[in-house]
């Protein structure tokens, strides 16, 4: 399961790093997005993928190997919080930039007004 989990993120990053290159800024948003939510994979599967239960201790004995570790999916909540906050802010960049020049492709853009 992990190999497959590690090859999507190759894919992912990939195809993040392949429309952060391209022309248009919405391609370059969801970019943004490919590589967020390939480093957010990349995160969780590095913790180890474990078919644990949740780490809840109760007064019974539990075996620590058979919890799952909180910390690694903590982390991948607050990385997708994050990335949504950054992809709402580039959002509303883009939308103010094609207020202001009336298109989307940066190659239509020869000079800059002063």
């Amino acid at each position: 399961m992990e190999i497959v989990l590690a090859i999507l993120v190759g894919v992912l990053y990939t195809a993040g790093v392949y429309m952060v290159l391209r022309r248009s800024i919405l391609k370059f948003i969801i970019g943004l997005i490919f590589m967020s939510n390939a480093t957010n994979l990349l995160v969780f599967i590095s913790s180890g993928v474990v078919a644990g239960e949740p780490a809840f201790v109760g007064s019974e004995p539990v075996d620590a190997n058979a919890l799952s570790d909180p910390l690694p999916q903590a982390l991948v909540l607050t990385a997708i919080v994050i990335g949504f906050g950054i992809v709402v802010f580039t959002l509303a960049l883009k939308y103010k930039f094609y207020e202001a020049t009336g298109t989307d492709d940066l190659d239509q853009l020869k000079k800059t007004d002063n």
